[in-house]
C-alpha cells in the first residue's frame, strides 16, 4: 500500500474532503426517458422548446375586450362567443363586443384586456361592468415569451430533478434526457458479532444496522444500485470477498475493522489488495478512525468506523457528498444555522453534533443539540434532522453561534 508520508494520518476535516474529491472518478451520464429522471442529477443543458407562455395567455375567467373601448366609456358589451383553454382564438370584432373567456385560453389578437367574471353582470346576450369598477388596460394577460423565450436556457447541468424541475423539463419538449448514473455500490459491514434482522441472536451478538442505514441514506436520494453484505472478522474471507466486491462494483463502503484492535483487519487487507492509502484517521469526533483509499483500478474505497453514529456521520459528511459530486451535482453553500443553546467540547477535534431543527416566530432556524450517550447510541439519532459541525480549535460555543448543518 503506497502512501505520501505522515500527512496521510490524523488529517483535518477540510483536508479529508479535498483529498477524497481529488480522487473521485467522473461517473458517466446515461440517456433515459423523461419519466425515469425524477430525483436524478441532470447532465445536459435544457432550453425552452418555444416561447413560454407560447401565446398571450388569459389568467382570469371573465370576458376579453379592447382597452380602447373602455377608454371611450363603453361599459356594456355584446357576447359574441365563448372561448375555453385549448381552443383557437375567437375574434372580438368590434369595440362593443366581447368574448367570454376562461383561464389559460389564448387571448384573441384583437383584444388586450380581461375583465373578471366577478366584476360583470349578464343582461341577455350582453354583459355590463360593475358601476364602480375601473379596469386597467392589459390586465390579467400573461404575455407571450415573458417567462422564457424560445431557445432560452431553463435548467443547467448539475441540478437535481425534483417536482419544479420536472415541470420545467416538459417545456423543453424532450422525451429523453442525459442524467447521472448512480455507481454500483457495495455496502459492507464487518464483524463476527453482526446478525441480520430475522436471524437468531446469541447473547454476545448484535443486529447489523450500519449497512441498512447507509443503504437507506442512498435510497432516499434515488440510489437503488447498492448491494449489502456482511463479512466476518476472518482475514482470508475478508480478502477474498472485498476483492470480489471491488471487481463487481464501482464504490466500496465498509464499516468496522479500521481502528487499532487486534481484529481490525481492513487496513491490512486493503494493503494486500494493492490499494493506495489516501488517509487514515481524521481529527474529528465521532469517526476519527475513518480510512480512505483507491484501488489499483482507481475505484474509491471508504472504510468507516463501526460504531453506528460514526458510520452515519462519515457517510453523510464525506461519502455521499463525494459520490454525488462525482455524478455532476453542482456544489451549493452548506446551510448555516445558529445553535439554540451553548455547548462545550474540550478535545482538539472537530465535533459533529446531532441536532433537531427548531423554528422561531421571527423566522430564525435554530439547531437544538441532541448528544448521543456514546458513538454506539444510534437509537438517539431517531427524530434528529442531521448534525452540525463545530470547528476544531475552540472548546466553547455560545448560543447563537453559527454552524454548518448536514442532513442525514
Amino acid at each position: 500500500m503506497s502512501n505520501n508520508g505522515t500527512e496521510n494520518f490524523r488529517i483535518d476535516v477540510a483536508d479529508a474532503v479535498r483529498l477524497i474529491a481529488e480522487r473521485m472518478p467522473d461517473y458517466a451520464a446515461v440517456r433515459v426517458p423523461l419519466a425515469e429522471t425524477q430525483g436524478a442529477i441532470l447532465r445536459e443543458r435544457v432550453t425552452a422548446e418555444r416561447d413560454q407562455p407560447p401565446f398571450d395567455r388569459v389568467t382570469m375567467d371573465g370576458i376579453c375586450v379592447r382597452a380602447a373601448a373602455l377608454a371611450n366609456g363603453t361599459r356594456r358589451f355584446r357576447v359574441v362567443g365563448v372561448q375555453a383553454a385549448g381552443a383557437d382564438a375567437i375574434a372580438v370584432g368590434d369595440d362593443g363586443h366581447c368574448v367570454e373567456i376562461m383561464t389559460g385560453a389564448m387571448l384573441p389578437a384583437d383584444a388586450d384586456t380581461v375583465i373578471p367574471v366577478e366584476r360583470i353582470r349578464p343582461e341577455g346576450d350582453h354583459v355590463v361592468l360593475e358601476d364602480d369598477y375601473a379596469p386597467s388596460p392589459g390586465q390579467f394577460v400573461h404575455r407571450r415569451g415573458t417567462d422564457h423565450g424560445e431557445g432560452q436556457t431553463m435548467l443547467e447541468p448539475g441540478v437535481t430533478i425534483g417536482a419544479a424541475e420536472m415541470a420545467a423539463l416538459t417545456i423543453g419538449g424532450k422525451t429523453e434526457l442525459e442524467v447521472s448514473r448512480w455507481p454500483d455500490i457495495a455496502i459492507v459491514s464487518t464483524g463476527d458479532e453482526l446478525v441480520d434482522v430475522g436471524e437468531a441472536l446469541e447473547p454476545f451478538q448484535i443486529r447489523s444496522s450500519n449497512d441498512r442505514a447507509i443503504a437507506a441514506a442512498l435510497e432516499r436520494l434515488g440510489c437503488f444500485t447498492g448491494h449489502r453484505a456482511r463479512l466476518p472478522d476472518d482475514p482470508a474471507e475478508l480478502r477474498a470477498e472485498i476483492g470480489r466486491l471491488h471487481a463487481e462494483h464501482d464504490v466500496l463502503i465498509l464499516s468496522g475493522g479500521v481502528s487499532m484492535g487486534k481484529y481490525d483487519y481492513v487496513p491490512q487487507i486493503m494493503e494486500e489488495l494493492g490499494a493506495e492509502l489516501v488517509f487514515h484517521k481524521i481529527l474529528q469526533k465521532p469517526g476519527l478512525p475513518m480510512w480512505f483509499g483507491t484501488s489499483v483500478t482507481g475505484k474509491p474505497l471508504f472504510a468507516l468506523p463501526g460504531n453506528p453514529v460514526s458510520t452515519l456521520v462519515c457517510a453523510a459528511r464525506y461519502v455521499i457528498p463525494a459520490i454525488r459530486a462525482a455524478m455532476g451535482l453542482t456544489a451549493r453553500r452548506q446551510p448555516r444555522l445558529r445553535l439554540a443553546e451553548p455547548l462545550t467540547f474540550e478535545p482538539d477535534l472537530t465535533c459533529f453534533m446531532p441536532v433537531e431543527l427548531s423554528f422561531t416566530d421571527d423566522g430564525a432556524v435554530l439547531a437544538i443539540p441532541k448528544p448521543t450517550n456514546t458513538s454506539g447510541d444510534f437509537v438517539s439519532l431517531a427524530g434528529t434532522d442531521g448534525f452540525v459541525e463545530l470547528e476544531r480549535g475552540r472548546d466553547d460555543f455560545p448560543a447563537g453561534h453559527p454552524v454548518d448543518f448536514y442532513r442525514w
